[in-house]
């Protein structure tokens, strides 16, 4: 139930609790009558408490998108296990790794992106994910939970399902500065020019003379500066 702003508020706006069938908001919410727009919470964490100046769309409330929930150190599991107990679609992409067992290696699966589990809800739903136990946050843009783009998650599931050998690398952009951290170049530092699966180029300048030279390092053998 959602109590209506009050008459004579200066700004149009009332703030009040809002709850819904999927439970009830954890923060104030502002609703404008008219244009039907809510004021989001700030970070979306279980410490929050107040009122966010960025206002959500009626839509991006109601309407279930993916996002990638922030977990503590090995709680992805238990996360996921939690969220599907209470009726959430998640995913939880892993890989296999072998693991030292006392006196033998044995085969577990690890989160492919260790600290993070994904899950499709709408931002009604905000409370309740945030009560799982080892959840830290939703990981968010500009103080909005950032919705992640379909097809980022069918392809995940796609890769996972055929079973073929990956790993997680750093996502860098072509011009950030980068570290060699592999190979004879550990150490050194410059501007990734172009990267594919295999190689990467990598620019060591002299920005006082004004002159550069291009070296290729193998793609796994650098990491953000």
């Amino acid at each position: 139930m959602i109590r209506e702003k009050q008459k004579g508020n200066e700004r149009g706006t009332g703030y009040s609790n809002c709850s819904s069938a999927g439970g009830k908001i954890g923060c104030r919410i502002g609703h404008r009558i008219g244009q039907r727009t809510f004021d989001g919470c700030h970070h979306f964490d279980a410490s929050y408490s107040g009122r966010c100046s960025h206002e959500v769309s009626v839509a991006m409330w109601e309407h279930p998108d993916w996002y990638a929930i922030c977990t503590r150190a090995r709680h992805e599991q238990v996360v996921r296990q939690q969220l599907t107990h209470k009726g959430i679609e998640t995913f939880l992409p892993t890989t296999t790794r072998w693991s030292r067992w006392k006196d033998r290696r044995k085969k577990i699966e690890w989160p492919l992106f260790t600290g993070y589990c994904f899950a499709r809800f709408n931002l009604l739903n905000t409370l309740r994910i945030l009560q799982c136990s080892g959840v830290l946050q939703i990981v968010s843009v500009s103080n909005q939970p950032a919705a992640i783009p379909e097809s980022e998650i069918t392809s995940l599931k796609l890769l996972i399902e055929s079973q073929i050998g990956c790993d997680p690398c750093p996502f860098i952009r072509e011009g950030a500065m980068v570290e060699v951290i592999g190979g004879p170049l550990r150490g050194v530092v410059g501007r990734l020019l172009m990267k594919n699966a295999k190689a990467a180029s990598v620019v060591l300048s002299v920005e006082s003379i004004g002159q550069a030279v291009r070296v290729q390092v193998d793609a796994g053998d650098i990491d953000l500066r």
